[in-house]
Order: structure tokens, then sequence, then C-alpha cells
């Protein structure tokens, strides 16, 4: 599956399990780890594990398999790896305190400010 694809795939996917604030960081100057980083935000950690668990299981099907899916333990923050996308899925406050999208965003202050 091409980048652009896969891409395309999880935030169909993440929008299906009633993700909130999907955001899509392209990374692709910033880092050789990733293309892309998701970030997404769950209710609950229920549902933030069942975001996480049904993500994976649709890669599978869809013959991507995750490199690695951590912090689904706790479910308060859940990374799931895919490669050329890497996808977080967190509760709405551990989203505000870590921050990501200012961490690898270099226009998230103007973009939020506007």
């Amino acid at each position: 599956m091409q980048v652009e694809q896969l891409k395309n795939v999880v935030v169909e996917q993440l929008e299906d399990l009633k993700a909130k604030d999907i955001s899509v960081l392209d990374v692709r100057e910033l880092s050789s780890v990733t293309d892309y980083m998701v970030v997404a935000s769950g209710t609950s950690n229920r549902h933030v594990k069942s975001v996480a668990h049904n993500l994976v299981s649709e890669m599978k099907d869809q013959g991507v398999m995750p490199l690695g899916v951590e912090g689904d333990d706790v479910s308060e923050w859940v990374l799931v790896d895919l490669g050329d996308v890497v996808v977080h899925i967190m509760l709405a406050q551990t989203r505000d305190f870590y921050q990501l999208e200012k961490l690898w965003d270099p226009n998230w202050k103007e973009a939020r400010s506007n």
C-alpha cells in the first residue's frame, strides 16, 4: 500500500471509529523515522483502546502489519506504528499535556491563532 493511500485509510478508519479531532502531520522533512503522524482523541480509556484495536485489526485485514503497538495496557495514549504512518490515539487531557502537534508542526501556533 502506498504511503498516501495508507494515510487516507487510517484517517477513514479513525473517522469510522468515532475518534475525535483527527490531525495529520506531514513530518517527512522533520524525521527519517516516518512520513506522517496521525493524532486523534478518544473519549475514554475504553474508547482509546477500542479505536487502536480496531485500527490494527483493519490494517491487518488490508495486508498492513503494524510494526508495534504501545500503551494499550493503560490506554491513555496508544501508539500504532504502521511504518510510514504512526498513529497516536490519546485521551484529550493527555493530548493537551503532550501537545504533539505543537512539537511536530512548526506552523502550529500560527494556525491556532488565526
